[in-house]
């Protein structure tokens, strides 16, 4: 009996595990075409209107992410962490782009150190 109990608890927290690994993906999942750049740094106003007209990211369930910002991404990965708070966006090379992320129903907010970047859902 005593085993069964924590066979059961330790169903119930493997899945609220999963659960919050997992939220805010549903959220992202989509196509979202850049709307507006703020740099915090030294970016060039061409480079800035390039990325405003070029710029556009899809997100996939199986947490693949394909697109462009300042470069284009064909095979990426992505992670959600904390709540859907943070970002992480992986290219082909497994180079890590890491971003503080606001996703609300048609908009996505990505912020670093050094760009701010918000997404309008297409």
């Amino acid at each position: 009996m005593k085993k069964s109990k924590l066979l059961l608890l330790g169903i119930a927290l493997f899945a609220v595990v999963l659960t919050s690994c997992t939220k805010g993906r549903g959220k992202l999942v989509n196509s979202w075409k850049i709307a507006a750049v703020e740099s915090k740094g030294s970016l060039s106003d061409s480079i800035k209107n390039a990325m405003l007209s070029q710029s556009k990211l899809t997100f996939t369930k199986d947490g693949h992410v394909s697109g462009i910002l300042q470069f284009e991404i064909t095979d990426g990965t992505f992670a959600l962490s904390n709540g859907g708070k943070n970002l992480v966006i992986k290219d082909e090379t497994g180079t890590p782009y890491p971003f503080e992320s606001t996703i609300t129903g048609d908009e996505l907010i990505l912020d670093n150190k050094e760009i701010k970047m918000t997404f309008k859902k297409i």
